[in-house]
């Protein structure tokens, strides 16, 4: 499936240079749009099968994704954004079918990610839509790699445009979606640890490490639920 979604290269450091980060200025990161118990949201009701639910949750963020950085693209251009950047001077680069990286500027990095998630949510054999037609048998890693991949999008959002949102009034619904976010990643252990790290500090201080909630191991989950 490397071919259509494309391959997230690995992420360069730059020097280190002190970086300002807006979005854990406290009367950012107290403002809240709703008060939701995200631990009990994100679980897996009854009845519904694993795969479906991940399906769900897939579109839902991929769209939600797409319309927080729609908001903020106008000043994402190839002069101000010429790599895709993410906290702690990270530059991410993309791999070609091929393992080749190819230089592209931030605006250009989100255009492959939501070109392939869309591709890939489009293929009837991926995302089957129709009576009778099942989920691939690697749909769990199908599924980890959207997110990694719409992580690092909500990552350059926080880094290089976290002013834009706060001049458009948007910093809550962005706060609100990245819990959401967050919540069910680790849920279903959607994400290794160490994508998390650039985001560690915001993680903190918007509360998201102050409960109970605890990952699991998705393939343990999609055993024992769909009996694969």
């Amino acid at each position: 499936m490397d071919w259509l979604m494309g391959k997230a290269g690995r992420k360069e450091k730059k020097p280190q240079v002190e970086e300002k980060k807006l979005y854990l200025d406290p009367k950012y990161t107290s403002v809240k749009i709703v008060h939701l118990d995200f631990t009990e949201l994100v679980k897996l009701p009854d009845g519904i099968e694993l795969d479906e639910w991940l399906a769900t949750f897939a579109i839902a963020f991929f769209n939600n994704i797409n319309l927080q950085y729609g908001c903020i693209s106008e000043f994402c251009t190839s002069t101000q954004c010429t790599v895709m950047t993410a906290p702690n001077t990270t530059v991410y680069t993309w791999l070609d079918e091929k393992g080749k990286k190819l230089k592209c500027t931030a605006a250009q990095y989100v255009d492959y990610v939501m070109t392939s998630v869309q591709k890939l949510m489009n293929e009837e054999h991926v995302f089957p839509t129709k009576y009778g037609n099942v989920f691939p048998q690697d749909y769990d890693v199908i599924v980890q790699r959207i997110f990694r991949l719409l992580l690092h999008v909500l990552a350059h959002i926080y880094q290089a445009h976290f002013e834009h949102m706060v001049m458009l009034d948007m910093t809550a619904h962005l706060n609100c979606l990245f819990t959401h976010f967050i919540y069910f990643s680790r849920e279903f252990n959607l994400i290794e640890s160490k994508e998390y790290i650039l985001l560690d500090d915001l993680i903190e201080v918007l509360g998201l490490n102050n409960d109970k909630h605890r990952s699991k191991d998705v393939s343990q989950t999609a055993n024992a639920t769909t009996g694969r």
